[in-house]
């Protein structure tokens, strides 16, 4: 008898490739694991490398919570130059001598760009606009307008100014900059808002995810060393590590499993999902406070 073959439920933390979509790694996934149970949580543009968080079989329902957490990145701005997609992958509409912006002056843009901020999105993102996502508006050359929405910068730093010429000539700046924000921010978007405000232009020419909420880049794999090894965090302790913990008895357990709305701890209040547990660490469901009781956003016991 050949033995059935079974894929973990869990979370995979993949260190994207550039020239890869979000889709093109799930595809990839979906062969390693051999399961059409694959999702991603929070999408990175093909240009983009690093942390992409990818759940496995049951651990998919872990992922629209997952996607609403805190990012980190690494990126590099060009301050001289805009280009139709605020990234490196459009071409350019317009080149400025940006040798003579100082320091000084960077700062107080970056400044500006960082705490509760409103962002308008690139036109060329997935944003839909009535229903019709914003990139494809802009490739059919529709003139649109982008409402702004609310996005948090928590950090937004610069590491290091160079001089570089640009390949037409342009005296530009390459910023190497590192950024924490809310869910939904658009890095290219910051290095468009920069440069504007510079008054030279600006987009972004590289960008690694390093963080998503608490799973970081040295818990990546490549897609490479998954083919080899596939390493998936298991569901528990992935829903342990990005949820406050509430660890149940037996008693709450098999009620909270047969559905009923338990009496949350006021400590919960607002927190937001919550990951409960029964006295074995066997990861039940993710739940949240709703009127004082337990509402269950996703069970797994």
């Amino acid at each position: 008898m050949t033995q059935k073959h079974t894929t973990p439920d869990g979370l995979v933390i993949v260190d994207k490739p550039s020239g890869f979509t979000s889709h093109d790694v799930v595809a990839k996934m979906r062969g390693i694991a051999r399961t059409r149970r694959v999702g991603h949580a929070g999408t990175l543009d093909p240009m983009a490398t690093g942390v992409l968080v990818l759940g496995v079989e049951r651990a998919t329902k872990l992922l629209g919570h997952l996607a609403l957490t805190e990012k980190e990145y690494l990126g590099t701005i060009r301050l001289g130059q805009n280009t139709v997609t605020d990234d490196a992958e459009g071409e350019i509409t317009s080149s400025t001598d940006a040798s003579k912006v100082t320091r000084d002056a960077i700062d107080a843009g970056i400044a500006k760009l960082t705490g509760d901020i409103m962002q308008v999105p690139s036109k060329v993102s997935a944003i839909k606009i009535d229903g019709v996502r914003s990139y494809k508006r802009a490739r059919e050359g529709e003139d649109f307008e982008i409402p702004a929405r609310p996005v948090t910068v928590s950090s937004f730093a610069v590491y290091d100014v160079r001089d570089a010429v640009a390949e037409d000539g342009t005296p530009v700046l390459d910023l190497v900059v590192s950024v924490v924000c809310s869910s939904g921010t658009y890095i290219r978007a910051l290095a468009r808002d920069l440069g504007a405000g510079l008054g030279v232009g600006g987009h972004l020419t590289a960008l690694r995810r390093t963080r998503v909420g608490p799973y970081k880049l040295d818990a990546a794999r490549t897609l490479d060393q998954l083919q080899k090894e596939l390493t998936v965090m298991p569901i528990a302790e992935a829903a342990a590590a990005a949820f406050p913990r509430w660890q149940v008895d037996a008693k709450r357990a098999r009620l909270l499993l047969n559905g009923v709305r338990l009496e949350m701890p006021e400590e919960y209040a607002g927190a937001g999902p919550v990951a409960v547990f029964d006295p074995e660490d066997r990861f039940l469901a993710l739940v949240e406070e709703h009127r004082g009781k337990a509402k269950s956003l996703a069970v797994f016991g």
